[in-house]
């Protein structure tokens, strides 16, 4: 008496169904996500469009989340997202250095603002960071594609 196997196709007999999952649409979709997300990410950053200076300076490494400052090409003063205006500045200030009273390190300030402004508009919101003690600030920039200096019209 000979054994029987596991049945074949070729005497006609069925295969049993397959219990696996086929994960490669799953993977597809995830990847196409995966991609969407890396594009998207970095235009969801800032939310002030401001046109940034160029520099070869290099990045800071941060250990907080910093309070972004900005001002735009009008002149508007941003405090992360919320425009604020020039009355409301000290006090706001004011409240994000108190927010930070208990701690030994100063609050850290990105302040970004549009190259077409103004010097002294620019210097206006540095006087009142300085005034209301917030000495840590950034001055960000962007930086140049082929890493030498930028060239302004002369």
């Amino acid at each position: 008496m000979a054994m029987s196997g596991p049945p074949s196709s070729r005497r006609g007999r069925h295969r049993a169904p397959m219990a696996d999952i086929n994960v490669t649409p799953l993977v597809d979709v995830m990847l196409v996500l995966l991609i969407i997300f890396m594009v998207t990410a970095p235009l969801l950053v800032t939310g002030v469009p401001v046109n940034l200076p160029e520099t070869r300076a290099k990045g800071l490494d941060q250990d907080q989340k910093p309070t972004v400052v900005s001002i735009d090409r009008d002149g508007g003063v941003f405090i992360d997202d919320a425009q604020i205006s020039d009355a409301e500045l000290p006090g706001r200030l004011a409240e994000i250095m108190s927010a930070h009273a208990g701690k030994e390190e100063p609050p850290q300030i990105f302040l970004r603002a549009d190259k077409g402004l103004d010097y002294g508009r620019v210097m206006l919101v540095m006087g009142e960071l300085n005034r209301a003690g917030l000495n840590k600030v950034a001055l960000v920039s962007t930086g140049t594609e082929d890493g030498g200096a930028s060239r302004g019209s002369e």
